[in-house]
């Protein structure tokens, strides 16, 4: 069994950054292809970026491509990144981590991703 356990978020300034972190811990001997989440209050939970279980591949939704950048923690497996620059209102947000045993490549599709953590608010305001 794995457990992953988001932090860093909280409340910033559109405009802003935040780093996300995601840590790995359990049954972490396989790597994992890992992925972010989000979801609004109100809304039902979207994809935001994902890596492949070697980092050679990342994969964005549109909505944060060329803001957001994941990457893999280079010290510890399946832990991941989450830069945030250029905050929006509309990322405002919890950040959910997920990791695949099954995955090789990066997915955007949440049934592919066994693992989740519980996840860490991020607020931006105006």
């Amino acid at each position: 069994q794995v457990q992953l356990e988001e932090s860093g978020g909280g409340l910033v300034q559109a405009g802003g950054s935040l780093r996300l972190s995601c840590a790995a811990s359990g049954r972490t001997g396989s790597s994992y292809a890992m992925g972010w989440f989000r979801q609004a209050l109100g809304t039902e939970r979207e994809f935001v970026a994902s890596i492949s279980r070697t980092g050679d591949s990342t994969y964005y939704a549109d909505s944060v491509k060329g803001r957001f950048t994941i990457s893999r923690r280079d010290n510890a497996k399946n832990s991941v990144y989450l830069q945030m620059n250029s905050l929006k209102p509309e990322d405002t947000a919890v950040y959910y981590c997920a990791g695949s045993a099954g995955l090789v490549g990066a997915s955007s599709r949440s049934i592919h991703y066994n693992y989740w953590g519980q996840g860490t608010q991020v607020t931006v305001s105006s």
